[in-house]
């Protein structure tokens, strides 16, 4: 199954996650896996197609993959797999609200308006309350269900999917009817499970000292304002507590094949399509390139699968394409930009098995959606994480050395000009990001402007009330001038 949206604690027992921790003693674990675009669709398209987003071209949540693009998972149906989903898929286009679409298509217009609830907690039922993510759930029982009733009568092999919903925040109705999904709801059966002595307390730069990006995605995301450790400590500390309910449903899925006796014979993969900051960086959500939203969890168990390995080699969702195929012996495409994990599951040196040429040291991950007003290019190699915006030049880079820095505080960028220099240019040479971040800006606008058209005489109000309608109606002319200032320059 394709989890979602899982933070790991490696270092310290914050929570009890007891299925992700018999996956890490009966298979492989990858310490360096990162998404390939820190949102739910273009995430999800890179997963399925095993492309890069600006191959894609998924560059918001409302644009993702064509329906009829063959993924890993319809060509292993071609080659004689048995093939079942349950659950959230969201990689092909036109989903999500026209707020996040809006919002994507006017991160150049020189405005700041709010465009999240504030984040905040919500605890629900009692002691006994388990099911909390009642959606989940029942794909979960969906899942399990077909296992004992299905899998264990086929005769051919099955790949199963099962796409959860949680960890991620729950919709937040208060915010008006627009709202986004910025609370982190729990019960107290599953709050129980986290120290919150363990939770830590992310350091924060003063917003005066933010890098502009960031200060545009706290202030989008609604966290300038105040906020007091304890109601930091509460967020982290639910969303812990969420990752542990998810974990209970991976945990129904692993026992249900250990019951029908199919586990020894079935490879388990479990990731998700980003993280989420909880707070870190004065942010919650994704959409940045911090490793609390980049980084994502990526476990493997099954035959042929080395047990209790960690693997530090950096990895990122296109893998899983190459992956799946190599698993199900189906000749992978050359196209693809991800390279197969096979090799290092099993434990082996690279070289020996791979027919292809050898992974290259460094995942790219990239961002073109709402909350962030620029594209955004990360590279991650090494100690180093750069990260490019725009066109290289208008946005000033960011370089943070993992291994001295590992909260990402010190942008090292001056510092280390050859560092730069050597990872923008091995940046050139996977894409050519201005002209992506280029080709992205027109995209933007055109889109508005027959969105505008569709509207007619309505444009003004439907664009007052989308999710950032509390800010916009104090002073909806202030950000209407904005949009037509923006749509007159050429560029």
């Amino acid at each position: 199954g394709n989890i979602r949206l899982m933070l790991f604690v490696y270092r310290n027992q914050t929570v009890d996650l007891p299925f992700i921790n018999f996956m890490k003693r009966h298979g492989t674990v990858f310490l360096n896996a990162y998404t390939n675009s820190p949102i739910c669709c273009p995430s999800r398209a890179a997963m399925w197609s095993g492309l890069f987003t600006h191959l894609t071209e998924s560059w918001n949540n409302f644009k993702g993959l064509d329906p009829d693009y063959v993924t890993w998972m319809d060509l292993m149906e071609r080659h004689g797999y048995h093939t079942q989903k349950y659950g959230k898929l969201d990689y092909t286009s036109g989903h999500h609200s026209v707020s996040n679409r809006v919002e994507a298509w006017t991160r150049d217009v020189d405005f700041l308006l709010r465009q999240e609830g504030r984040p905040m907690v919500n605890l629900t039922g009692d002691r006994k309350h388990v099911r909390v993510m009642e959606a989940d759930w029942r794909n979960t029982d969906k899942a399990v269900n077909w296992i004992k009733g299905e899998a264990i009568n086929l005769t051919e092999p099955f790949v199963l999917y099962l796409g959860l919903n949680l960890p991620h925040p729950y919709p937040s109705p208060y915010a008006g009817e627009n709202f986004g999904s910025s609370t982190f709801l729990t019960s107290p059966y599953w709050l129980e499970k986290v120290t919150y002595e363990a939770v830590k307390i992310p350091k924060w730069s003063s917003l005066s000292e933010m890098h502009p990006v960031d200060y545009y995605s706290s202030y989008t995301k609604n966290c300038t304002g105040e906020f007091t450790e304890q109601e930091v400590r509460n967020i982290r500390a639910f969303y812990y507590a969420m990752c542990a309910e998810t974990d209970a449903m991976l945990g129904e899925i692993i026992s249900a094949l250990r019951d029908t006796g199919l586990l020894k014979r079935t490879v388990v993969v479990f990731t998700a399509d980003h993280g989420e900051l909880a707070m870190e960086h004065r942010q919650f959500y994704k959409m940045s390139m911090y490793e609390g939203s980049s980084h994502v969890p990526l476990l493997v168990m099954g035959p042929g699968v080395k047990e209790q390995q960690q693997i530090p080699n950096v990895v990122s969702l296109v893998d899983i394409y190459p992956t799946m195929l190599d698993i199900a012996r189906i000749p992978v495409p050359q196209n693809l930009s991800g390279y197969s994990l096979i090799p290092l599951l099993r434990g082996k040196a690279e070289n020996d098995v791979s027919p292809r040429a050898p992974r290259p040291s460094w995942v790219l991950s990239e961002f073109h959606g709402c909350n962030v007003n620029s594209s955004t290019y990360m590279l991650r190699t090494g100690r180093w994480k750069y990260i490019a915006y725009s066109d290289g030049r208008s946005v000033l880079p960011q370089l943070f050395d993992l291994s001295a820095d590992p909260d990402e505080l010190t942008n090292v960028a001056m510092k280390f000009p050859a560092v730069v220099h050597s990872l923008d240019k091995t940046l050139h040479s996977v894409v050519n990001y201005p002209k992506v971040s280029s080709s992205v800006q027109e995209y933007n606008k055109r889109q508005f402007i027959s969105w505008k058209q569709s509207l007619g005489q309505n444009y003004s109000n439907v664009i007052a009330n989308l999710r950032w309608h509390q800010d916009w109606l104090k002073e909806p002319k202030k950000y209407e001038d904005a949009i037509d200032k923006w749509l007159s320059q050429s560029k």
